[in-house]
C-alpha cells in the first residue's frame, strides 16, 4: 500500500468521526450529568427523546426515554435533569413549543416547596401538549354547503 493511499485513507476516517460527532451533538442526545425524574402526560405529540427540558427558556435536561403506562395509558417520560438544578417538589412540568410552529419540548417551572426532587421521583403536576388541529376544529364554524344549509342535509333538517 502506498503512502498516498494510506493518507486517502486515514481522512476518510478522520471525515466520518466528524460526521459522527456532528451528528451526535446536534441530536440533542447527549450525557446528562445528574439525576432522573418521570413525568407523566395525558399527551406528548412532538417530544421524542433528545428533547430539551428547560426552565426559564435555558436548558437544564432532556428527554431520556419515552413510555406508554399500561394501566392508565399515560405517557411516561423520563427527564435527565442537570445535577446543578434542584426542583422543588411541587414543580410543574408542561408541554409547550417553541414559537407558533417550532419544535416542542418540556417546560419546567419551579414551584416554592421546601423539599426537593430526588433521584427516580415523580413530577405530579404536568399540563400536556396542546394539539393546534383540535383547538382549531373546536372554534371553527361548521361547515355549510352552497345554499346555507349546514353539511350532509338535503332540506336543511
Amino acid at each position: 500500500m502506498s503512502v498516498v493511499e494510506r493518507l486517502i485513507g486515514a481522512a476518510v476516517v478522520a471525515v466520518a468521526a466528524l460526521i459522527i460527532a456532528f451528528v451526535y451533538r446536534s441530536s440533542g442526545i447527549e450525557a446528562i450529568n445528574g439525576y432522573t425524574v418521570t413525568a407523566k402526560f395525558d399527551r406528548v405529540e412532538g417530544i421524542r427523546v433528545g428533547s430539551e427540558v428547560r426552565m426559564s427558556g435555558i436548558k437544564v435536561g432532556a428527554v431520556l426515554s419515552q413510555t406508554l403506562e399500561p394501566v392508565t395509558y399515560r405517557a411516561v417520560l423520563l427527564l435527565g435533569i442537570d445535577k446543578n438544578v434542584k426542583l422543588p417538589a411541587d414543580t410543574v412540568a408542561r408541554i409547550t413549543t417553541e414559537g407558533l410552529a417550532g419544535s416542542k419540548y418540556v417546560e419546567l417551572e419551579a414551584g416554592g416547596e421546601e423539599k426537593l426532587l430526588r433521584q427516580g421521583d415523580e413530577i405530579t403536576q404536568t399540563q400536556s401538549s396542546i394539539n393546534l388541529e383540535d383547538l382549531i376544529s373546536r372554534y371553527a364554524p361548521p361547515s355549510s354547503n352552497s345554499k346555507g344549509e349546514p353539511k350532509g342535509t338535503k332540506d336543511g333538517r
